[in-house]
């Protein structure tokens, strides 16, 4: 008997163990059914539901397996939270004013980590000016698959959101992506560029028209996928902000839009803008004062202005900008393939910019470098001075297709000479619609060159060192006859520099009488001022430029000399009346 109950311990301590397990088993499911049942009551109090198909379905607020991405990544999340526009009271009409829902989807959404603002699509919504701001919870995505436009009259616009539509600021971790458009409907803003009448009409309105997307104080910005048409001015503009990645995005404007780059960036460093299709009545790509570590890659730009760094230093600014490539890039039908462009009497340094790879079809200039750039707004006279940003350390590597105007302009500071720069493989050719000159331009351009070089033209860096400040009169050329001008109209601070070429070895004043007379002698030109409408930036004769000052009223024509390295290049300086 004692025998019999020992053996059956073992069996009733096991029974006892395994009902032990399940009771608790039991207990764990039926608390996890109920916390499942508290989270699907919450979920469906939660405002920006709105029982869409985007809705996160019960059982989908897990985090994920692994982490997303910095920038708030590309696909939804499954534990996000969806905040539709319409549930915010968005009618989606094209008609009503959907400012105030935008605005309550954004403040709703700002506190939630990895939310989303969905703007459906197949719905039209008016957005007025506004200001998204953070700071916010981070990896916030604006998700646009529907169309956004911006006021299409003038007077819908307040006084006081002039500069831009859509304002983004102090933002970390954010997403805009998508399927959709926005649209800036900037025509009426074009129009008043043109016309005086409207520009009577509407006093208040400055010459600086709306942004049609700006981000400031920005860091770790996502921008994909969507496209941005027809802004007043720029497209989609950062400024002072960092870690920003744009892609796969269309931006597209008319090539007569004034002003409306497509991507402008400034004060801003690690940008990387791929694979994205551009086209305005500006600069495809502008980069700024204060911008670094700046990479533009498989990009096609066109009609436009092409690839430019500046404007930099209007104003006697101080403008910096260093360490940006530009490779993989396609430009058609364009003012500029890559360009610098900066203003006299500016400050500060461009340096170490790479251009690689550029495919130009049909460009007007591919290559130029411009430190005597003069906007064409009147106010500014453009005068004359030495000091000019200092531009260093430029390459350009595989740059071919066709033109129409010139092959490379290079136009550096008479002060402050462009040097470092180097010509690798550049093959261009006049293209179908030429109607300028072939010859290629580099003035106080320094640097090395290696063929191939097409046209043979394009090999006119100097080498060497550089000696600059050296001016010294050859000889005084009378003035023209004072009946080609009227003596009593104000003298304008006009110059027109000409480089006489290598093989023309006569004294200046034989030079000018020579050609005068008939000789087919060619000289390289920079028209800076009111005349550069009617005389080309190319190569001429001296007789046609004489001829040309003649009938724009020229007041007198004087000859200087510069030593430079060990060339000497002769200088024609003019002064007209206008």
């Amino acid at each position: 008997m004692e025998m019999r109950r020992k053996k059956n311990l073992p069996l009733v301590l096991t029974v006892a163990l395994c009902l032990l397990v399940t009771v608790a088993c039991l207990t764990a499911l039926v608390d996890a059914r109920k916390s499942h049942q508290r989270r699907g009551r919450d979920h469906k109090k939660h405002k920006g539901s709105h029982g869409s198909k985007y809705a996160p379905q019960p059982g989908c607020s897990l985090p994920p397996s692994q982490p997303p991405s910095e920038g708030g990544g590309g696909s939804y999340e499954p534990h996000s939270q969806i905040f539709d526009v319409l549930s915010f009271g968005a009618k989606g009409d094209g008609v009503a004013d959907d400012t105030q829902a935008f605005q309550a989807a954004w403040k709703a959404a700002c506190k939630v980590a990895r939310a989303t603002i969905e703007i459906p699509a197949e719905f039209k919504f008016l957005i007025k000016p506004l200001t998204l701001q953070g700071p916010c919870m981070p990896h916030l995505v604006l998700q646009i698959d529907g169309l956004v436009v911006a006021p299409p009259n003038l007077s819908a616009w307040p006084k006081s959101s002039l500069f831009q539509w859509i304002n983004f600021k102090w933002l970390h971790n954010f997403t805009i992506k998508g399927t959709g458009t926005v649209d800036g409907q900037g025509s009426a803003w074009w129009r008043l560029s043109q016309d005086p009448n409207l520009q009577k009409k509407y006093k208040y309105i400055s010459a600086v028209k709306p942004t049609a997307l700006r981000f400031y104080g920005s860091y770790n910005v996502t921008v994909e996928d969507v496209t941005i048409i027809n802004s007043p001015q720029c497209h989609l503009k950062f400024d002072s902000s960092a870690g920003i990645k744009i892609s796969n995005i269309t931006i597209s404007s008319p090539e007569n839009s004034p002003n409306t780059d497509g991507i402008h960036i400034q004060n801003t460093r690690d940008i990387e803008i791929h694979h994205s299709n551009i086209g305005c009545g500006d600069d495809c790509v502008s980069i700024q004062t204060g911008c670094s570590n700046v990479h533009v890659h498989d990009i096609n730009c066109g009609p436009g202005h092409g690839i430019s760094l500046g404007s930099l230093g209007k104003d006697n600014s101080v403008a910096c900008v260093s360490n940006v490539t530009v490779e993989n890039v396609s430009v058609q039908n364009a003012l500029a393939g890559v360009r610098i462009k900066t203003w006299q009497g500016g400050r500060g340094s461009v340096r170490d910019v790479t251009f690689s790879n550029i495919q130009v079809s049909d460009v007007k200039i591919p290559i130029m470098i411009d430190q005597y750039y003069c906007d064409d707004d009147k106010r500014y006279s453009c005068k004359n001075q030495t000091r000019a940003v200092e531009i260093k350390g430029v390459k350009y590597n595989q740059i071919t297709g066709t033109y129409s105007a010139q092959p490379l302009r290079l136009a550096c500071s008479d002060a402050s000479p462009c040097t470092d720069v180097d010509l690798n493989d550049i093959r261009l050719s006049p293209s179908k619609n030429a109607r300028g000159f072939a010859q290629a331009l580099c003035w106080n351009t320094y640097g090395q060159s290696r063929a191939p070089l097409v046209p043979a033209s394009v090999d006119c860096l100097h080498r060497g060192g550089v000696k600059l400040n050296h001016y010294h009169a050859l000889s005084s050329i009378p003035k023209l006859k004072s009946s080609s001008f009227d003596q009593k109209e104000q003298q304008t601070k006009l110059v027109i520099y000409i480089r006489v070429c290598e093989k023309e070895r006569e004294s200046a004043q034989s030079a000018v009488e020579n050609t005068t007379s008939g000789s087919s002698s060619q000289m390289g030109i920079y028209v800076q001022g009111n005349l550069a409408p009617y005389i080309p930036f190319a190569m001429v004769s001296l007789r046609h430029i004489i001829a040309l000052l003649k009938e724009r009223k020229a007041a007198s024509l004087r000859c200087r000399r510069i030593s430079v390295g060990s060339k000497e290049d002769r200088l024609f300086s003019f002064t007209s009346k206008d």
